[in-house]
């Protein structure tokens, strides 16, 4: 077994739906940049692992093509939002085995405006049975986007439980607005004040537009490599993969009555506790975090889940400021999804990139001072979690 180095990321700027290049070209370009930031050349890499939800079959090698034609095996990738980190995950596991020495990740979407839905709608839905359970505990408004529904439900079921208030989920929203301020990447960079937030209009439960992330457009890529590998080609690989664990629902999913653990938390909380055990640390041991906030629930429920704060005591961890500059963890210093952009394929690899950055210490305007340990959460309905824990070697 290989312990397994981040020699390379790249990654574009995100942009708005109707303003992106070609999904193929964003694609390309961000993959030029990993094996730039690698310094190696396209034909060292031995499989490449192309995640997308939202193109044909193959798109991958189509991409790739306009980078290099050499023959390699490449994967392609849909494991809905958690897409990028899967391909990570399996490029990891392929030289963490010692089948290969340098693997290329990479994830990219073209989306359109809107909220998201069924591509295929003469068929059977994949997540029918998450769709039944929310049915269950809910009911369904049909003038309002699903998704937002799913975690705007998740919010209500933690009001009751811990009597949170609606303003805790809001701060969120100005927070993330607050570090995309600083990442030239981001596609919202503009602040904005908690009011705003609470007066943009309202989707589900407590979350308001402003507190959902926007569908964007975007590429980004990550080259891994063995130890071996990065001495021979005198790379700078000091970024390790330290541990990394996929999950996807549990029986608990279906047996509870339960929004929260509908949306993921279940195997949120089982992925993180399996990277803490294999490496070896603490959540506390923890400096800077790039968590899936897709909406501003799904970034409070994982504070808890990944264990960066007991179970309800998420608001007083963000109204103490501790998920930002100055706190306990550093959480999404590069605005998150709520102000990055979220491009489905891409989002697991941007999280990387972003991590890798911080670790090397080369983050600029977003670093987080002395960050030693870096965890990434990536989550996706129907439904995958992967949670991935960088670190600094020696």
């Amino acid at each position: 077994m290989s312990n397994v180095r981040v020699a390379g990321v790249g990654m574009i700027p995100f942009t708005k739906p109707g303003k992106s290049e070609q999904w193929d070209v964003m694609a390309e370009k961000a993959i030029r940049l990993a094996l730039a930031d690698a310094g190696i050349s396209y034909d060292l890499i031995q499989q490449a692992y192309a995640g997308y939800v939202y193109a044909d079959s193959t798109a991958g090698q189509s991409a790739l093509y306009r980078v290099g034609s050499t023959g390699i095996p490449v994967f392609n990738v849909n494991n809905n939002c958690a897409t990028g980190s899967s391909a990570l995950y399996l490029a990891r596991q392929m030289i963490e085995t010692g089948a290969i020495d340098c693997a290329l990740a990479f994830g990219f979407e073209q989306m359109v405006p809107g909220a998201l839905g069924a591509v295929f709608n003469d068929r059977k839905a994949t997540m029918e049975r998450h769709g039944a359970k929310f049915l269950e505990m809910r009911e369904y408004d049909p003038t309002k986007p699903p998704t937002a529904q799913m975690y705007g439900g998740a919010a209500v079921e933690y009001q009751q439980r811990y009597g949170t208030s609606a303003e805790t989920f809001a701060m969120i929203s100005v927070k993330a607005r607050r570090h995309a301020a600083h990442n030239p990447l981001a596609v919202f960079r503009d602040p904005v004040t908690l009011e705003e937030v609470m007066a943009s209009p309202q989707l589900s439960g407590p979350v308001t537009r402003l507190q959902a992330c926007p569908p964007t457009c975007g590429a980004a890529a990550a080259v891994l490599v063995s130890p071996r590998f990065a001495a021979k080609h005198g790379i700078d690989a000091r970024v390790e993969i330290l541990a990394q664990a996929l999950t996807t629902d549990f029986q608990s999913t279906w047996d509870q009555r339960s929004m929260i653990s509908l949306i993921g938390f279940d195997m949120m909380k089982a992925a993180a506790s399996r990277v803490y055990e294999t490496a070896g640390v603490s959540p506390d041991d923890v400096d800077v975090v790039e968590l899936h906030d897709c909406f501003t629930p799904n970034e409070l429920v994982a504070y808890e889940a990944l264990g960066l704060t007991p179970e309800g005591t998420a608001e007083r961890y963000i109204r103490d400021g501790q998920n930002t500059y100055g706190g306990k963890h550093v959480v999404n210093p590069s605005g998150g999804l709520l102000s990055k952009g979220h491009p489905i394929g891409a989002t697991g690899l941007a999280q990387c990139y972003e991590l890798t950055r911080q670790l090397r210490g080369t983050a600029e305007t977003t670093q987080v001072e002395g960050a030693r340990l870096g965890l990434q959460h990536n989550v996706g309905l129907g439904g995958a979690c992967v949670v991935t824990l960088y670190g600094v070697t020696k």
